[in-house]
């Protein structure tokens, strides 16, 4: 069978400055703070908390993996934990641009990723079972996610 996708929501994710730990043998690693945001969708909606951090290393060609952990407080009052693990890449020069904080066109860039989701939250127990993917675009103080179920 051919899975479908099913749109819950889009997440507009604030991001602080990155914080350059350095270069690994894996590649450059940063952490960018999770300041703030929003979720907004027919079947999610709540306010992204100043409580989290995206996890990257960046290799020599500009391709990124990506962890993000993060929290956010639904409509209802409820608190839900995001892991979101990643990858980005595009040509060097336009992931050159990125990862020096520049604007770049999201359509030069693949930026997917699989969030999963935690909560106490009966209403929302939904989030814990299937399978989710997002797509992304990059912006210097945003990332912009569009979270599908897959079915």
């Amino acid at each position: 069978m051919t899975p479908t996708l099913t749109h819950v929501a889009d997440f507009l994710v604030e991001v602080g400055a990155p914080i350059a730990v350095g270069e690994t043998a894996q590649g450059l690693r940063r952490v960018v703070p999770i300041v703030g945001g929003v979720i907004q969708g027919v079947r999610l909606n709540g306010t992204i908390l100043n409580a989290g951090a995206d996890y990257q290393v960046i290799g020599p060609d500009g391709f990124t993996r990506l962890e993000a952990r993060y929290v956010a407080r639904l409509d209802d009052g409820s608190m839900l934990y995001i892991e979101n693990s990643g990858v980005r890449f595009g040509p060097p020069a336009v992931m050159a641009r990125m990862t020096r904080g520049e604007p770049v066109d999201p359509a030069e860039v693949y930026f997917r990723t699989t969030p999963r989701f935690e909560t106490a939250a009966p209403p929302h127990q939904w989030l814990t079972r299937p399978l989710f993917i997002a797509s992304g675009a990059r912006h210097p103080d945003r990332v912009a996610l569009s979270v599908f179920e897959v079915g």
